[in-house]
This record gives C-alpha cells, sequence and structure tokens, in this order.
C-alpha cells in the first residue's frame, strides 16, 4: 500500500470523533498485545496490515466472501480453548479485545505451539507441510486463507483426537474461494495434515495469560467510542444512554458498510459480550437462543433437537462468517433474502424485546414492519429468540420439517429463494402447518394462506398441487441480478411438490428436472 492511500486511511480514523477508543489488548505470540487510539470502526484486517504489518493476511472481497483475510480467534469456553476462523476484513478490531489471535505468519513463530512430541519437530506446521505435499497453492494469494481455516479445524478437530472426512473438510473451507486450484489438492491438504507428527497450541499457557488479561483492570467505558457491557442490565443501560450509537455483533453486514459504503461510526454498542446474550437454554417447553449467540452455535443447538437440518445449516453463508454473525443479528437485520427467518419462522419462533423499561415479546412474522423495518424502539434491543420444543403429546403426531435453499453456487452464496415447512399430520390429515418464505417479499414472511389451505387436508399428491398454486399466487417477487420474479414464483410451487416428493414419495409426483439450472439443496 502507498504512504498517500495508508495516511489517508489512517486520517479518517482519527478525525471527527467526541470520544476516546478504548485500549485494544489480545494475546499474539505468547505475548499480550496493547493498541492505543484505534477508531471504533477500524476492521481487524487494518490493524493486521498497517499497524502490525502482518501483510500475509490478504484483502480480496473486502466482504467476507472470498476468504483471503481468514486469521483465527482463540477463547475459553468453560475452561477450553476454542477456535474460529473468521473474516479479519469486515470483523472489527475491538471485538477481538481479550481474545487469541493468529494470522498465518504466527504457525511458524509462535512459541505456544509446539510439537506433540519431537522438540524439534518440522519448521513448517502440519497445515503448511500438508498444502506444500498436496501441492495446494497455485498464485498464492488465497493460500493464507486457506491455511488459516485449515488451522481452525486442525486445532478443534485433530487435536482432541477427531478424524476429518471429506465433508468436513470442505464444510470448514466453505468460505475460502481459490482460482487456481479446483480445490481438490486443498482438500487433500485437510486430510494430508491429520497424518503428520502433531503439533498444537499450549492451551495450558495460553488459558493462562487470557485469564491474566480478563483480570488486568480496565478504565470504565461510558466515555468510550466502543461499548461493550459484560452483562444484559448494563447492555440495556447502556442503550438507554445511547441510542445514537450503532448496534453491532458480527458486524458481517455492518462490516460491508464501512469497506463498500466507506460509513463512520463514531460511537459503536457491542452487544456480543453480554454474557446472557450468548447462552442457549431448553426450559418449560422451549428452546432459547441468546440473541449473540454465532450463527454456527445456534445451528448446532437447532441440528441437536432436528437434525435434517445440517444440510441447510452448512449452506447458510461461509464458516468465518457464521463464526462471526450472530443469530440476534441476522434477525434484526431483517434481510428478506436472510436465511434463518423463514425457518425460525416454521419452526414458531418468538422474539423477545428488552429495554430498561421491560420486556415484550412477539412472533417473528410480527416484528418486521418493511423492509428492514422492525418492531424495536429506540431504546430496545433483541435480546432472546424462542423455539417451541414438541411436547410429548405431540411427538405422537407426524411432524415433517424441512428446509430449502436455492441459489446460483452451492457454498457461501446469498438465496434466491428460501423455503421452510414444517407440517404436523395425524393420521393422513395435517393438523397444523407453519411455513417461512424468503427471496419472494418485502420482508421475511410467513406464507398463511398456503396455510390455511392446508390444514385439515389429506397429506396427497394433489393437496401438495393446490398448496403449490396458493404458494405461487401468494408473493409477488421483484426480479434481480438473482432471479426473476417468474422463476421464484415457479421455485415456490416447486419446491412444495419436492417437499412432498421426500415426505411421502410416489411415481404420481410430477418430475423436478427443471430446477437442475439452479442449485437446489434441501435437508433429506
Amino acid at each position: 500500500m502507498c504512504t498517500a492511500l495508508w495516511s489517508s486511511r489512517r486520517l479518517r480514523h482519527t478525525l471527527g470523533y467526541m470520544t476516546t477508543p478504548r485500549p485494544l489488548r489480545f494475546i499474539r505470540r505468547g505475548r499480550t498485545v496493547q493498541l492505543h487510539g484505534i477508531a471504533p470502526d477500524r476492521t481487524l484486517l487494518e490493524i493486521l496490515r498497517e499497524d502490525l504489518g502482518a501483510t500475509g493476511t490478504k484483502e480480496g472481497c473486502g466482504e467476507g466472501d472470498c476468504g483471503a483475510c481468514t486469521v483465527v480467534l482463540g477463547e475459553a469456553r468453560q475452561g477450553r480453548m476454542h477456535y474460529q476462523a473468521v473474516n479479519s476484513c469486515i470483523r472489527l478490531a475491538h471485538s477481538i479485545d481479550g481474545m487469541a489471535l493468529w494470522t498465518v505468519e504466527d504457525l511458524a513463530h509462535d512459541p505456544l505451539i509446539r510439537p506433540a512430541s519431537d522438540p524439534k519437530g518440522s519448521a513448517l506446521h502440519p497445515v503448511q507441510e500438508a498444502l506444500v505435499q498436496c501441492h495446494g497453492s497455485q498464485c498464492g494469494f488465497c493460500t493464507p486463507g486457506f491455511a488459516m481455516s485449515l488451522f481452525g479445524l486442525y486445532q478443534n478437530e485433530v487435536c482432541q483426537n477427531r478424524g476429518i472426512t471429506r465433508t468436513q473438510a470442505a464444510e470448514a473451507l466453505s468460505g475460502n474461494l481459490c482460482r487456481c486450484t479446483g480445490y481438490r489438492p486443498i482438500l487433500d491438504a485437510a486430510q494430508q495434515m491429520q497424518q503428520l507428527p502433531r503439533v498444537q497450541v499450549d492451551e495450558t499457557a495460553l488459558l493462562q495469560q487470557l485469564e491474566l488479561l480478563a483480570l488486568t483492570p480496565q478504565a470504565l467505558e461510558a466515555d468510550f467510542s466502543y461499548i461493550s457491557p459484560a452483562t444484559l442490565p448494563d447492555l440495556l443501560a447502556a442503550r438507554a444512554a445511547h441510542p445514537d450509537a450503532q448496534l453491532v455483533a458480527g458486524a458481517t453486514d455492518l462490516g460491508l458498510w464501512i469497506t463498500k459504503q466507506h460509513r463512520r461510526f463514531p460511537r459503536l454498542l457491542d452487544v456480543t459480550r453480554a454474557a446472557e446474550l450468548t447462552g442457549v437454554a431448553e426450559h418449560d417447553g422451549q428452546l432459547t437462543l441468546g440473541a449473540a449467540v454465532s450463527l454456527t452455535d445456534a445451528f448446532s443447538a437447532l441440528q441437536a433437537r432436528w437434525p435434517q437440518l445440517h444440510r441447510f445449516a452448512a449452506r447458510f453463508a461461509g464458516l468465518p462468517v457464521r463464526n462471526s454473525g450472530t443469530l440476534g443479528g441476522n434477525v434484526a437485520n431483517g434481510s428478506p433474502i436472510g436465511d434463518s427467518m423463514p425457518l425460525l419462522i416454521a419452526l414458531g419462533a418468538q422474539v423477545e424485546l428488552a429495554s430498561t423499561r421491560g420486556s415484550r415479546r412477539m412472533p417473528l412474522e410480527d416484528f418486521y414492519t418493511g423492509y428492514r423495518q422492525n418492531q424495536l424502539a429506540a431504546d430496545e434491543l433483541l435480546t432472546f429468540i424462542h423455539l417451541p420444543l414438541p411436547t410429548p403429546d405431540q411427538g405422537l403426531a407426524d411432524q415433517r420439517l424441512a428446509a430449502y435453499k436455492v441459489s446460483k453456487r452451492f457454498d457461501d452464496d446469498i438465496s434466491a429463494v428460501c423455503l421452510a415447512i414444517q407440517l404436523r399430520i395425524e393420521g393422513q390429515t395435517i393438523t397444523q402447518a407453519r411455513i417461512g418464505a424468503g427471496g419472494v417479499a418485502a420482508t421475511p414472511a410467513r406464507a398463511r394462506q398456503t396455510e390455511a389451505a392446508l390444514t385439515g387436508q389429506p397429506w396427497t399428491a394433489a393437496t401438495a398441487e393446490r398448496a403449490a398454486a396458493v404458494l405461487q399466487a401468494e408473493f409477488n417477487p421483484i426480479s434481480d441480478m438473482r432471479a426473476s420474479g417468474a422463476y421464484r414464483r415457479e421455485v415456490l410451487g416447486a419446491l412444495v411438490r419436492r417437499f412432498w416428493r421426500e415426505t411421502r414419495g410416489g411415481a404420481e409426483t410430477p418430475a423436478l428436472e427443471r430446477m437442475q439450472p439452479l442449485t437446489l439443496e434441501a435437508t433429506p
């Protein structure tokens, strides 16, 4: 980067702030890094390249799509280290305060990464060695990102004495794009690295460092421009005191506003540090997900109750985006092409909104009032998402659930149409139907007319055909770069037929070969 560009970028982050950014502290290469004067809206990629000289981390797309900027974050969870690959180009720098960080340079230079047996070992980390042996790099621009995604996979799986399948490797690398290799040698490397001599992070030493960092006194945050309260009451109080502050969770959307729209945010309120919002709980027949639970952890909780959702969850963005993004952020953002909301609507989700004045709940489909508009008051936050779990008597009924995503690319792509269907069938009769749809209206929507057409009817091919026709007439989708309105309507009807075919089967079901031009995946 030329000096003039570097200077101008730094300058835009140092002017115009009425408040002071809190010092940023994290662990890297076995020591505490402390940076002062980091503006609240600077990205992690910026400080890595411009402040720390870690230029191995690349900027490709600047929007979390290509994965060239991937780094790995580590944090303590229940006394163990947890590793996650994230996109540094859209991750805000202050969001990693108190964590451990690894870039591609650190694989060979972190003193806490040590051989499990041979103290001498190889000069290369097993991730690097496997990429070399399998010829997993050509032009090399994307290679650091692939290496870091593989490092996260290595620490979470290989170092926990679990093997890596081809499918696991593909899912772990879903957020990394390469235009040279065709991916086969990189997938080969993912499996080869587990065969090499073990090298792993000294977690005992790292946990001690993170604990000491957490205990180091910090000034109160009231006057800082990046506010990250550690409890829900403090978070609600901060929201009441600063209703003009921009909310930030995983920054997977806000990061694009910074990198692509060049918007500035002099004060940010981070919701992800409130402990109450990061948990998953089951009580009183409900599954409750905190709004700050990552998309990765949220879908893990959903899959534990509804295993058929795995393939759908794996296609929700790339893994680095799911690791950073939060379920509450996705819901509150309210994009009509967001993938979580149709599924949550089909599952009967309710959202809980809270402020210092109290809390209230409503069905998710009633939360949206227009395009990217919702029911939140200026001093309110979305705090929890509640999902009803099947009761014992409901377990006697036939519950059918599927979620479908139609997009032009299999991995790491935005939906043209997203559809989730849940039916309760007693005997041969549909007693309850819930359908959530995305990409077909100004907001994520519930298909109430189609639900009415299904309820009380036998689950037959004829019923599916009638429901398909009703669903096609219920929405009037627009045409855009992802699909035409006519195509979207056609897809809606075909997905209902597909749902019938998957849940009942039969020769009478119309063929779906016409759906093949666009990537179509569904839960089995």
